[in-house]
């Protein structure tokens, strides 16, 4: 997801929008394993027709468990369940509190499939309304956990499951859902049935379906992942010809990090309140995205990382947001690196750290922040830019080629599943042979990062290099920290100092006289200057 549009930014800095934790307290006593989504929308009114069968597995043996789904409220929106069937037993329930309770006998093993029909006027996670040209639309936005404002589910990242929707809509529009097309059958003279089903799991997050009138470009196929651009037909150029710069993005991403995860890859047109919304193999981008001069291309490889990190590499909580966010920032600036060279590389790592420290003037939380409740809060500098940073600071510490095993090492072992800092931790830990406790603890659990006065003096023999940290608390980073030295000559070279205290004086032979010294030349470290 990217936030560097406006819209986004006004969204997370005025609290638009705020979400508790987790809508529902107990995940762990089940494990769904399949949702079937069957939708109806209309013309007339903003009322969804639903059912939904639901495949769980009982991980302990219960009398009753919990599925997130909105009920309504004073202004009559929501969801109202009329009626769940097991076997075609009719099962009770109760719905209240936005979580929907469901009493049913069930043995630790067991594989049950429940069908929930209920219908409503969704709040938010299914987003209704008009595009900028007055067309109506209907776009699933489910990010963070707004899935339950429309579908029955477990709305957490950690509970991944295959999806399957059957969508009837009027037949002037057209539906793009996860996965592959499997059917789409005209009903009668005015409605037109949509089916799309997915071959692998998927996070509740991604799991959504876009309704609108459409222009569809199939691009072609990379590694036999087909690609498609759908875009309002009044601006049908123009998108597709930003769009298909998709088709070359994904080759870097397939290449370097693993195989595509999913059958295909669309990139629409939408009415997301994000910049883009990685929704899995159907990414949403914002309406004015399509501009017909190529802007996005950086956003289009954001959210194209995601299908990696973040949709099938999934973080295992919410406070580990930045394995998805971090990563599709740094990923992008690798994709810059490789595709525009390596001053536009380090441009966009400058920008990335002045607007660290900004942030940091503002808010002083770690990457890992366990504290904040709202989940669109989380979605801030630290997530993005700074755990971007952590993995350039990390490609530094253990080397390009040690760097990419890794990487691969960790969509390998993770792809479809969902992981930890932790588990980062210890992947790069394995394939590197390096201890990186004090590197994970120190840049994801603590708050800041260094402020670094400094100082030198030099004979014709040595210099004397003086640094100190001088960031607020008692918070000491270790760090290196590399110096060009430039020579009264203009030759120069590069001297590495290991910083492990709050104040450091190292002496350092040199070649003859010293004209200057520029700290950290190559942009490698995350620090601040006092």
């Amino acid at each position: 997801m990217m936030k560097y549009i406006l819209l986004f930014l006004l969204l997370v800095t005025s609290g638009f929008v705020s979400f508790s934790q987790s809508p529902s307290t107990e995940y762990g006593d089940i494990d769904i394993q399949d949702y079937q989504f069957h939708i109806t929308v209309n013309d007339d009114n903003n009322i969804i027709e639903a059912q939904a069968h639901i495949g769980v597995l009982f991980k302990s043996d219960l009398i009753s468990f919990r599925l997130d789904l909105e009920n309504t409220d004073e202004t009559k929106k929501g969801m109202i369940v009329t009626k769940i069937t097991e076997n075609g037993k009719p099962v009770s329930f109760k719905h209240e509190n936005n979580v929907l309770e469901i009493y049913d006998n069930s043995a630790i093993g067991n594989k049950k499939t429940y069908s929930i029909n209920y219908h409503g006027t969704p709040k938010d996670g299914l987003v209704i309304s008009k595009n900028k040209y007055g067309d109506r639309t209907f776009f699933g936005d489910n990010w963070p956990n707004r899935a339950h404002q429309w579908l029955p589910t477990v709305d957490h990242p950690s509970d991944k499951a295959f999806v399957e929707w059957h969508v009837t809509a009027p037949s002037h529009y057209q539906v793009v859902g996860n996965g592959s097309q499997i059917e789409e059958t005209d009903l009668d003279n005015k409605n037109t049935l949509y089916v799309w089903k997915t071959e692998v799991p998927i996070p509740t997050k991604v799991m959504v379906i876009g309704i609108a009138k459409f222009a569809v470009q199939h691009i072609g196929e990379t590694h036999n992942v087909p690609i498609s651009s759908w875009v309002y037909p009044q601006n049908k150029s123009e998108g597709f010809y930003d769009y298909a710069l998709a088709k070359s993005v994904i080759n870097f991403f397939i290449e370097n990090v693993g195989p595509y995860p999913y059958t295909k890859l669309a990139n629409v047109q939408s009415k997301t309140r994000f910049g883009g919304m990685e929704n899995a193999s159907n990414i949403f981008y914002f309406e004015n995205s399509v501009s017909g001069k190529r802007k996005i291309e950086n956003l289009i490889a954001h959210e194209i990382a995601h299908q990696w990190f973040g949709n099938s590499a999934s973080e295992s909580d919410w406070p580990h947001v930045w394995l998805s966010e971090g990563f599709a920032t740094y990923f992008t600036n690798l994709y810059v690196e490789k595709t525009k060279g390596e001053d536009a590389f380090k441009k966009l790592v400058n920008e990335h750290r002045k607007q660290i420290i900004d942030f940091s003037k503002t808010q002083m939380t770690p990457v890992l922040d366990f504290e904040t409740e709202s989940l669109m809060r989380l979605l801030n500098t630290n997530s993005y830019q700074k755990g971007g940073w952590i993995l350039h600071m990390l490609r530094k510490k253990v080397g390009d080629n040690l760097f990419w095993k890794s990487i691969r090492k960790y969509y390998e072992t993770y792809a479809l599943k969902n992981a930890s800092s932790q588990d980062l931790k210890l992947i790069f830990e394995a394939v590197t042979s390096q201890e990186l406790d004090t590197f994970f603890s120190q840049w994801l659990e603590k708050s800041g990062h260094p402020i670094l006065k400094t100082s030198w003096e030099s004979d014709k023999k040595s210099i004397t290099f003086n640094i100190e940290q001088t960031q607020a608390g008692h918070v000491t980073f270790s760090f290196p920290i590399e110096l060009k030295v430039i020579y009264t000559d203009d030759s120069s070279e590069i001297i590495t100092l290991m910083v492990q205290d709050k104040k450091l004086s190292e002496s350092i032979n040199v070649k003859s006289e010293v004209k200057d010294i520029i700290i950290d030349p190559n942009s490698w470290l995350l620090f601040e200057e006092d």
